[in-house]
């Protein structure tokens, strides 16, 4: 519904009939044709890797721009102040009922800050609101729809059964799911390995930053990563060490703005994302030589 009410909008704007279309349909019958079509010269998708990398192979030779799956990081050093972070740690983890492309599925905390971030954390966690999407108050609301949120819920049962335990939240109802806080996961788990997309998040401890460069970097995906540091050499360790498309310094890998190069590496896809980098991707580059 939004996508046809920004048409009509645009059209109202003056745009020349025919200049944008919108064309409603599943991915195996519309999606398929667009991508095989010749008369289209790039497809920009979001969704799934293994969709993604179906549309890139039948492709052809349109461009493509993928932005594909992701299980975002942040990993806080030593000198970290909890008190300021742990707000957008939050909301970072559970906007949306964690069904954003860069929500934080996995917080690496230093073995010096343990104990007082995951008392801290998890008492915070238990003050979010559930309910009503439409309550302004409201941080989490229902999943996109039941089987997503048993979906979640499956994984969740997985990591207790392989030793993980459940700080806070994990009881589902209908399609609202509770934000719920991890300890004890290891990497293999589903909960960290792959995107959870759910409103679930695992606390994990390190005693070295490198150390924790590598587990971020221990992933299939690499859309964006934070660093919470006061080490500004660490910093630039970070930024030239983890395989991301992009790295958050201070701050939560959730922040995005629509004019910064947002896109990722690995399983999370190929091109970026913001007006002008989207603009470069559409464009052809063609050199022009007089002799005169």
């Amino acid at each position: 519904m939004t996508s046809l009410r920004l048409g009509e909008l645009m059209l109202e704007a003056g745009l020349p009939s025919g200049g944008l279309n919108i064309v409603m349909g599943s991915g195996s019958t519309v999606g398929d044709w667009l991508v095989t079509d010749p008369r289209l010269a790039m497809i920009s998708f979001t969704g799934s890797p293994p969709v993604g990398k179906g549309i890139r192979d039948r492709a052809g030779m349109k461009r493509v721009c993928l932005e594909l799956g992701s299980n975002s990081a942040v990993a806080l050093d030593s000198d970290t102040e909890i008190e300021s972070a742990i707000p957008r740690l939050i909301v970072g983890s559970f906007a949306n009922s964690g069904q954003i492309c860069i929500s934080i599925q996995r917080i690496y905390v230093h073995q010096d800050l343990w104990e007082p971030f995951v008392e801290r954390f998890v008492k915070a966690v238990k003050g979010v609101k559930v309910g009503d999407p439409l309550d302004h108050d409201t941080v989490v609301g229902p999943m996109i729809d039941e089987g997503e949120a048993k979906r979640a819920e499956e994984w969740l049962k997985e990591a207790v059964e392989g030793g993980a335990e459940i700080l806070t939240g994990g009881k589902r109802e209908g399609a609202m799911l509770e934000p719920t806080v991890l300890i004890n996961v290891t990497p293999h788990m589903k909960v960290v390995s792959a995107e959870v997309f759910a409103p679930v998040v695992s606390l994990i401890p390190f005693d070295d930053f490198d150390r924790a460069l590598d587990m971020v970097n221990d992933s299939i995906y690499g859309l964006q990563a934070g660093v919470y540091t006061k080490d500004v050499s660490k910093a630039f360790r970070a930024i030239k060490r983890l395989k991301v498309g992009g790295v958050i310094v201070n701050d939560i890998p959730t922040f995005r703005e629509d004019h910064m190069p947002y896109g990722g590496v690995k399983e999370s896809g190929m091109g970026r994302e913001g007006v002008k980098y989207a603009i470069q991707e559409m464009t052809e580059l063609k050199f022009v030589c007089f002799n005169l």
